[in-house]
């Protein structure tokens, strides 16, 4: 007995460290990997949304071929872009051309991308799935391709794969072909920004603009209300964001169309899979939703995701858990690993007992 009461608790302690280390999906959430295959370095800047932990660097130099990885907590929400014709000196201080986040460092410091900037967003859905896409609607500055691993559901591959830069209309153009201006940014009309009389899916279309964007960039945002062709789910995945892909892997070849049956419109708000889109950018509202920053967030919808799974209206299994229906709401991974460590307990007791 005297050992039991001794190294029981040790063990379970042990036991549960184990269980929440090997289970990455609710506890370590997402490893981000960037990666730099342009012929030039990038200085990825990164900015949390509201309520969400700053990772290890909000802002940082990726050389040519190189790489950095990062881990996100569950739940953890927010958007990359890559800066390009950056100057910073010794101290770090300095300036970039496009994608510039204002802090006037390499570190943005919570501060965002001015645009025009190619944007890559997530949401790591604490319900167990991640919402994530790649978005112009505040502009574009160079390609971008966004691919899951190790994930379940849909995963697929999404991004801006041309170069818009070379085919961006002159009244879009930014200096010497640098980037490409929104029409949003470049006009500031309510019919390209989707704001006053136009803040609703019904009274806002596509541009002849927005449909150049995605004609190149099919996947991608092209502009406030483009949610049904351009946001992916996955389930504990770890993601890749790469600059300036040098060719289509099979994977980003082969993008196939996100499922949008059940998916319903309400006034103001574009919805796709259980979310609603509350979306501004650069100051300008895109929809009827509130927030800042450019490109798009997303807030808690109830209802069944593209990737299958339902979740609860506030997005937590762990509210279920609370409330007794944990097993209907809870990730399946997580199913099994509850089971897997209720089992090895038993056991364990068991022997101590013998």
């Amino acid at each position: 007995m005297d050992y039991f009461s001794c190294c029981f608790p040790t063990l379970i302690s042990s036991l549960v460290l184990l269980l929440l280390a090997s289970y990455k999906g609710c506890v370590l959430a997402a490893t981000f990997t960037f990666v730099n295959k342009c012929d030039h370095t990038v200085w990825p800047g990164i900015l949390a949304n509201a309520g969400s932990p700053k990772l290890d660097s909000t802002g940082f130099e990726l050389p040519q071929d190189s790489s950095r990885s990062f881990i996100a907590p569950t739940g953890w929400s927010g958007r990359f872009w890559a800066r390009t014709g950056c100057n910073f000196d010794e101290s770090g201080a300095g300036l970039c051309s496009t994608g510039d986040c204002g802090s006037g460092q390499v570190e943005c410091n919570g501060s965002g991308a001015a645009p025009p900037a190619t944007l890559a967003e997530f949401t790591l859905g604490s319900g167990g799935q991640d919402f994530y896409d790649v978005s112009l609607v505040d502009g574009y500055n160079l390609p971008m391709v966004v691919e899951g691993s190790g994930g379940s559901g849909m995963c697929a591959s999404t991004g801006c794969i041309s170069d818009l830069n070379i085919q961006c209309p002159q009244e879009l153009r930014v200096g010497e072909g640098d980037a490409c201006k929104s029409a949003c940014e470049a006009f500031g009309s309510p019919e390209y920004c989707c704001s006053g009389a136009f803040n609703t899916p019904a009274t806002c279309k596509p541009s002849v603009y927005s449909e150049m964007f995605k004609t190149a960039c099919p996947k991608s945002y092209s502009y406030a209300y483009d949610d049904a062709t351009s946001t992916f789910t996955c389930s504990g995945a770890d993601y890749t964001v790469t600059f300036c892909p040098s060719s289509p892997s099979q994977k980003a070849s082969s993008y196939s169309t996100p499922t949008t049956e059940g998916t319903t419109t309400s006034q103001g708000l574009g919805t796709g899979s259980g979310l609603e889109y509350t979306g501004t950018g650069s100051g300008t509202e895109y929809g009827a939703g509130s927030g800042t920053g450019a490109g798009t967030e997303y807030v808690g919808g109830s209802g069944t995701g593209a990737g299958g799974e339902t979740m609860l209206a506030d997005g937590s299994w762990l509210a279920g858990l609370a409330m007794g229906d944990s097993y209907k709401t809870t990730p399946p991974a997580l199913q099994s690993a509850l089971m897997a460590f209720t089992t090895t307990v038993v056991l364990i007791f068991a022997l101590l007992h013998l």
